[in-house]
């Protein structure tokens, strides 16, 4: 159970250091950049990744090098979510990507629903868009909220593709470990690249806090797939612990630390969000 606790703080964290950071005059896309570089030497020494997987001929570059510009887009708009629309609101966004997960599971993969599956899926929706049009209707700048609310959309809709991306990369014989290292890699080469024209000029304390980002968002990945590998057996608990927990500390770090307010519409979004996960780890052990 320390794995899946460890593995959520270590989720939140990347959030309240996104945050924290912009606030105090960090460059964001400097930080998401170099954030690639540690987590890419993480992964290649925490999974043991076997390069002898790798050839110029049969690995999908292709699908690579999309993940690899999706990966710093989507981060990036994490991190714009953070900034307009708080913790707690951006965490259940992207804690319920699952729900699109599991929709393309069905659509694209054939994947069989049973009707637990379909209520948790549905369930899921109304939180997602309990919190998206509590966010859109806010009565402070109403052009900022409609902005906050698509950012809140982008990282639902984000994360979800990425973990079909990740899910279809396995169905081409890609290892998990070599499709997370070669895209790490391939993320932090095009982000740098980008910088290189449009920020010429790189801080050395957004390097130095980009590399520990990555060392944080990399612990976030290696702890939970390590508490599957435990749980292995139940992996319902791993899904519902890490969830909920990512959530309720999502609450916590937002009203503590940044003094974010808990509206009508956002209290349905958390407990519709609960639920849904509740439905959807319990549809794991039927």
């Amino acid at each position: 159970m320390e794995m899946i606790i460890a593995a959520a703080c270590c989720s939140v964290l990347v959030s309240i250091l996104l945050k924290f950071l912009k606030t105090k005059g960090f460059d964001v896309f400097q930080m998401i950049a170099w954030n690639y570089l540690s987590a890419s030497i993480l992964c290649f020494y925490w999974f043991k990744t076997d390069i002898t997987h790798i050839s110029i001929q049969n690995t999908p570059w292709w699908l690579i090098f999309l993940l690899a510009i999706l990966l710093p887009s989507i981060f990036l708009c994490l991190a714009k979510s953070l900034q307009f629309a708080g913790i707690l609101k951006t965490e259940i966004a992207q804690r319920l990507s699952v729900v699109l997960s599991l929709l393309a599971a069905y659509f694209i993969f054939s994947e069989q629903f049973s009707q637990l599956k379909l209520i948790g899926v549905g369930v899921g929706i109304i939180a997602v868009f309990a919190i998206v049009l509590g966010q859109a209707t806010e009565k402070s700048l109403k052009g900022t909220s409609v902005r906050s609310a698509l950012f809140l959309l982008s990282v639902w809709a984000g994360y979800a593709a990425i973990d079909v991306l990740l899910k279809y990369s396995s169905t081409l014989g890609l290892q998990f470990a070599v499709t997370l290292n070669l895209t790490f890699i391939a993320a932090f080469i095009l982000s740098i690249g980008y910088l290189a024209f449009a920020q010429p000029n790189w801080q050395p304390k957004n390097i130095f806090m980009g590399l520990l980002l990555g060392g944080v968002n990399f612990a976030n990945i290696a702890l939970y797939v390590k508490a599957h590998m435990i749980f292995k057996e139940s992996p319902a608990i791993v899904f519902a612990g890490m969830n909920i927990l990512v959530v309720m500390l999502g609450v916590v770090s937002g009203v503590v630390f940044f003094k974010e307010k808990l509206t009508t519409y956002t209290w349905i979004g958390l407990f519709a969000g609960i639920l849904a996960v509740l439905c959807l780890a319990k549809s794991m052990m039927n």
